[in-house]
């Protein structure tokens, strides 16, 4: 394709640190670059604590272990959100427990999650999907009335802020990815971050194999291999050297985006107030479902990538096993399309991307 949906830039300090641990023959789980990363990524997050893993994925298994979230309990999520959301409240025996979208925001709907809050309820995961914060003044309020844990997934949002704070410093614990197709990538890689200095001991306790502080080669509970390499870490860390001008670049993309698909049929991802959204995807809305995958068609022909919004988990057989309505998050999941949004898209892409869309005939 000419136009993927999402390409990485590597265009800072990627080789010159990759090279670095070639050259000292740290290349595995422990070098400068781990805790140079960390260190950084907490700087960012503006949080007291960072801890670095292997993917987005194994970082949202750690949080659910180190909140002590197991069989029994029940976590509400957003069903509009990628598998991982859920999955891993699966992975500790704990039930998913799913909440509708809003239609403005497509982020899950507050007053959803109150009526799902049952004796059994332990968290609520706020998942900011494609970039948009989550309503974070009412979603933290419920969970302290409710003395509930709150976990954020930030996979698709890193730099996005509510009210003027980070994405990340809501919660109790929160969680990134470094996926190729991020706004900055390690290739593999993810980070659980926190402000409670117990809770990081305990993901770096499992992370790690379950070995013991202060004695070699002891391992005092059952651990998992979830590490970062530093090869990883130091594509991080240079990435990270340049997330401010990945942001600005995608939110660039984003207006002109929306501008040029203004007076059309279609419904581009907006901000809501109050909000900064980083735009990991741009994504918009056809104006019926039937539309899509044709629409999706018109433009591969024409060497542009897209992908559908995420089908909602509740639709998916091993979590579907009955039946209840989400009806925002369906029309949201049937109707919506990513377009192209990687930062090195230039004004002339987004351009023909624009008018190529333009172009379908119904």
């Amino acid at each position: 394709m000419k136009y993927p949906v999402y390409q990485p830039a590597l265009t800072g300090k990627e080789k010159e640190y990759v090279n670095e641990c070639l050259d000292s023959t740290w290349i595995s789980s422990k070098g400068k670059f781990i805790q140079a990363f960390e260190s950084e990524f907490a700087r960012f997050t503006d949080t007291k604590y960072a801890a670095s893993v292997c993917n987005g994925t194994v970082a949202l298994h750690l949080s659910m272990l180190a909140l002590g979230i197991g069989e029994g309990d029940e976590v509400i999520v957003p069903t509009l959100t990628y598998i991982a959301s859920v999955n891993a409240i699966a992975y500790v025996g704990a039930t998913p427990v799913f909440v509708d979208s809003l239609k403005d925001t497509w982020q899950m709907d507050p007053e959803d999650v109150k009526r799902k809050i049952t004796p059994k309820t332990k968290a609520v995961m706020a998942v900011h999907l494609y970039g948009h914060p989550c309503e974070m003044d009412t979603l933290s309020a419920i969970c302290k009335t409710n003395r509930l844990f709150l976990i954020e997934d930030c996979a698709e949002a890193i730099g996005s802020s509510y009210k003027g704070k980070k994405v990340g410093g809501f919660g109790d614990i929160a969680t990134f990815s470094f996926f190729g197709n991020k706004t900055i990538t390690t290739g593999e890689g993810g980070m659980v971050i926190c402000a409670n200095e117990t809770l990081l001991d305990r993901v770096v306790h499992l992370k790690g194999q379950g070995l013991a502080k202060h004695r070699q080669y002891w391992h005092d509970i059952i651990g998992y291999n979830y590490r970062m390499t530093n090869i990883c870490a130091a594509i991080g860390l240079a990435q990270l050297e340049q997330v401010e001008t990945f942001i600005k670049r995608k939110k660039e993309v984003a207006q002109l985006y929306k501008s040029l698909l203004s007076n059309t049929a279609y419904t581009f991802h907006n901000a809501h107030a109050d909000v900064l959204h980083t735009y990991w995807m741009c994504s918009i809305l056809v104006p019926d479902s039937s539309q899509r995958e044709n629409l999706r068609t018109h433009l591969e022909q024409n060497g542009i990538e897209t992908r559908p919004l995420f089908y909602p988990v509740h639709t998916m057989p091993m979590y579907g096993k009955t039946y209840t309505a989400f009806p925002v998050a369906e029309d949201l999941g049937w109707r919506g399309l990513n377009l192209p949004s990687y930062p090195g898209l230039t004004d002339k892409d987004v351009t023909f991307i624009c008018e190529t869309i333009k172009s379908f005939k119904p």
